[in-house]
């Protein structure tokens, strides 16, 4: 337990602004003993392929005990920080999250994300998602435990482009709410424009999350922008199958 509060610490202290904190994500422990290799500082699931690893679709199809197994052999796979993709929280109701949470932290993780996405293009209400988070943090706090509690809002990810900049106000709604209700991070993807990420990370009252993408700047230009954190999402994944086709097939030639 002290190890785990101490990790959560450390990894809560390198979300700076303007010198973000990079996470390539993992998807299992072979992974996650790959990028560990590389000099990472932490690590982080994406739940999009954790769930393709094992052969489900993402959207909370993976069964939670399967998922928290998993989480296990990344962390034991490694002594970094471990934050885990909780996609919405596994659970119906603010008490079930808690409940989740829990379990994610007994598990061995010090961080997760928990985002406001029902379906792809629903959210859930504010009010809603900011009693989940609270329930989140409750049950953090019941194991002494500091969660680096990283709100996700899917504003921009359920709208098209040309639309996101009539958006960033609603997004700093959100953001500011879920502050305080304990979150600790605010996670935007799709957000790609630079002109808006500017706007986010000025007006957010939490260190700000980027997904990076071809279409977003890279991590130099996030980093003179105040970015706090870049994740990889699904990238590495895609990458990774991408070259394990192709030199399967070289092979089979």
């Amino acid at each position: 337990m002290t190890d785990q509060v101490t990790k959560a610490g450390a990894f809560k202290a390198l979300h700076v602004p303007g010198q973000p904190l990079i996470l390539f994500n993992v998807w299992d422990a072979g992974t996650a003993r790959a990028v560990a290799a590389s000099g990472a500082k932490a690590l982080a699931t994406g739940s999009w392929s954790v769930a393709a690893a094992h052969g489900f679709e993402d959207g909370e199809h993976m069964p939670l005990d399967l998922a928290l197994a998993n989480l296990e052999r990344i962390v034991a796979a490694s002594d970094l920080p471990v934050t885990i993709d909780l996609e919405s929280g596994y659970g119906a109701t603010p008490d079930e999250v808690g409940a989740t949470i829990a379990r994610t932290l007994q598990a061995g993780a010090i961080g997760c994300n928990i985002e406001d996405g029902v379906r792809e293009t629903t959210l859930r209400g504010t009010s809603d998602q900011v009693a989940r988070l609270k329930a989140a943090r409750a049950a953090a706090d019941r194991l002494g435990i500091p969660l680096f509690l990283n709100a996700r809002t899917d504003v921009f990810l359920a709208a098209a482009s040309d639309r996101h900049e009539g958006l960033v106000d609603t997004a700093l709604e959100r953001g500011r709410a879920y502050a305080e209700a304990g979150a600790d991070g605010f996670f935007v993807p799709g957000l790609a424009d630079e002109r808006l990420i500017a706007r986010v990370v000025e007006a957010s009252p939490l260190p700000v999350n980027i997904m990076a993408s071809a279409k977003t700047p890279p991590a130099a230009r996030l980093a003179e922008l105040g970015v706090a954190r870049i994740s990889h999402g699904p990238g590495p994944y895609r990458m990774a199958m991408k070259a394990l086709e192709d030199a399967a097939r070289a092979a089979l030639l």
